[in-house]
């Protein structure tokens, strides 16, 4: 009998040092952020030298809200992205226009129905996968650490379901024993909390990286 192995995604990473942490923790993939709009946004040749760094089998994906076909390019001339990820309002034309898997954020709004969401999500039926996450806030499309309610997604999905959108330690084996995702993905949960008591956007703690996948692995246990 196989277990399910709940694969983890750690984004936001601007640093090397992050990337490494990452891996060593067991991470699946990384990912790099290239909107403007954020502080966690890392420069082409900044993630070029993350990339460049990592060990074998550990992907890294390219973060895009609304770009143009040339920013994505620009950066895939420069970064070995394994897949693409999209938080915008991005046409499912436009997300398969570059020869790489892509994955499609999809907001799970207040009083969002499983069937809602399945109909959205469909437009995008060639996606590596659908990623669910809290709906946008404070002018962010993701990365603002709150959650949703996890039991508005459907139960089965015909895409690989990714799981994002607050999750942490300390609430990440609930998550994923109630939602069973094919992956989650965190940000601010794992990164460097400030003096303020607040994620610093774009710097991660190792500690908090290697607790949460503990957490997933305890969770598939």
């Amino acid at each position: 009998m196989t277990t399910h192995r709940t694969r983890v995604k750690i984004c936001g990473i601007t640093r090397i040092d992050d990337s490494l942490a990452a891996a060593e923790a067991g991470a699946d993939a990384i990912g790099l952020v290239f909107w403007h709009g954020t502080p966690r946004r890392v420069e082409v040749h900044a993630a070029a030298r993350i990339v460049a760094a990592l060990p074998p089998f550990v992907g890294a994906v390219g973060l895009f809200v609304d770009p143009t076909e040339v920013e994505v390019r620009a950066v895939m001339e420069h970064v070995p992205l394994a897949a693409l990820q999209f938080h915008g309002d991005e046409t499912p034309a436009f997300c398969r226009r570059f020869g790489l898997p892509y994955v499609k954020a999809i907001p799970v709004h207040r009083r969002a129905t499983a069937s809602d969401l399945l109909e959205w999500a469909a437009r995008y039926g060639d996606a590596a996968g659908w990623l669910f996450d809290a709906p946008p806030a404070a002018g962010l499309p993701g990365g603002t650490g709150e959650r949703f309610d996890w039991s508005a997604l459907p139960a089965v999905t015909p895409r690989p379901l990714v799981l994002s959108g607050g999750l942490h330690p300390g609430n990440v084996v609930a998550a994923v024993r109630l939602v069973h995702p094919w992956a989650v993905d965190v940000s601010s949960g794992v990164e460097a909390i400030g003096h303020d008591g607040k994620p610093v956007k774009g710097i991660k703690d190792p500690s908090r990286i290697a607790a949460f996948i503990q957490e997933v692995r305890n969770a598939d246990g």
